[in-house]
């Protein structure tokens, strides 16, 4: 492939897989002239973003000069919020986690006591690798609900009071410097499950179950966050089986209104149904009495996998995904929920559409947000627009 007239930006492009190339190389890839090629790797050694690599293998001879992306250069700080419980990291440009740590945050407090222990926290955690704010470059964020990513302001989340069209990057940069991107965790849950376990693979639908549900859609290698960012809110798209049972949507018969985590608890506990000598009343009870054995458990997530598995059947045939991968806290209960949504959206699906699709139980795991959010801020710090300002604020302070 050739290009013409472009930037140190663009040839940074070829370097950010992490690959190392030559000089030579460059010019052959790009079809420039060496000096033009060196111009532009003077841009990116002086920014910082690629540093020399010594030959691995040398053929006799002074050995040529290698490039490659140098993922020190800089630091993320990848963010999840849950309901009721945050992780925090940074990593370096390859994804690299650096520090980490977790607290117990109810996102229900509000955003600024929420983003107020982000900002502590990510302040600690340069302080505890020795690093400066200065170094931190980007910021990614999931939140339990939705939001215009484009801004990064929550639109209308049931779990989030207060969160509601909040300037999230504006309140953090007041802080910080550093660009802030937010999205739905699930999206980022999304990416993250794609990073760590499903590189090569461009069409994933990623479900978590847990307080509520929802997906992430991964379609020709592409997030989907549609025109107003919900792409992937199948948690109240109703079910046959739902009829007139109320959500916290306003709507009934809503999939999440029938097999989330508090629905599942709640009627386990109207049931009278106990584990190991206490009464069933949140989501982990579930999971720890499925896992136990109870039967009565087992059957309620056995049928929650069929109830997810009834819309996902309508994904599959819309989408064709590869992979449907299962995520969230209620899929810690094991087998018990992957059997029921395989149950039926290997029945109902056309064969075509399931002859090569895998549905498997979350492989990045917990650390599926962290990883998603770090994706995405590396991605927007190293685009070409964020390199391309980045080099003309450098040529700016050398004027």
């Amino acid at each position: 492939m050739k290009f013409n007239g472009f930037s140190a930006a663009a040839l940074f492009q070829l370097l950010r897989n992490g690959q190392p190339r030559t000089k030579a190389e460059l010019v052959t890839m790009t079809g420039l002239a060496r000096s033009t090629i060196q111009l532009r790797i003077d841009t990116l050694l002086e920014l910082g973003l690629i540093a020399p690599v010594t030959d691995a293998v040398s053929t006799g001879g002074r050995p040529s000069a290698q490039m490659a992306l140098n993922p020190k250069a800089r630091v993320i700080a990848a963010v999840d919020f849950g309901a009721t419980q945050a992780s925090l990291a940074l990593t370096d440009l390859a994804g690299e986690i650096l520090g980490r740590t977790s607290s117990k945050i109810i996102i229900a407090d509000g955003p600024e006591s929420c983003l107020g222990w982000m900002v502590r926290t990510i302040r600690s955690e340069l302080a505890a690798l020795r690093l400066k704010e200065v170094d931190l470059i980007a910021i990614g964020i999931g939140l339990p609900g939705p939001v215009e990513h484009s801004t990064g302001r929550p639109s209308n989340p049931p779990i989030m009071p207060g969160w509601d069209d909040f300037d999230v990057p504006g309140f953090v940069n007041h802080h910080l410097t550093a660009t802030v991107l937010v999205d739905n965790d699930v999206n980022i849950m999304a990416l993250g499950e794609q990073k760590f376990a499903w590189p090569d693979i461009e069409n994933i639908i990623f479900l978590k179950a847990s307080t509520g549900i929802g997906s992430g859609i991964i379609s020709s290698g592409v997030l989907q966050r549609g025109a107003e960012g919900i792409a992937g809110d199948i948690g109240h798209v109703q079910i046959a089986r739902g009829q007139n049972v109320p959500c916290r949507c306003g709507n009934s018969g809503c999939l999440e209104a029938m097999a989330a985590g508090p629905a599942l608890a709640q009627r386990l506990a109207l049931a009278g149904v106990e584990y190991n000598g206490k009464s069933i009343a949140v989501l982990s009870d579930v999971v720890a009495a499925t896992k136990g054995g109870e039967l009565a458990a087992i059957q309620a997530v056995r049928q929650a996998g069929r109830d997810i598995g009834e819309v996902l059947t309508t994904c599959v045939s819309v989408l064709n995904p590869s992979v449907i991968s299962i995520g969230g806290s209620l899929a810690f209960a094991g087998e018990h929920l992957l059997a029921g949504v395989r149950e039926v959206v290997y029945s109902r699906s056309m064969p075509l559409a399931t002859e090569h699709l895998t549905v498997a139980q979350s492989r990045a795991g917990a650390d599926a947000g962290i990883i998603g959010a770090s994706v995405m801020a590396i991605d927007y710090a190293l685009s070409s627009a964020s390199i391309d300002a980045m080099a003309a604020a450098l040529e700016s302070a050398n004027n």
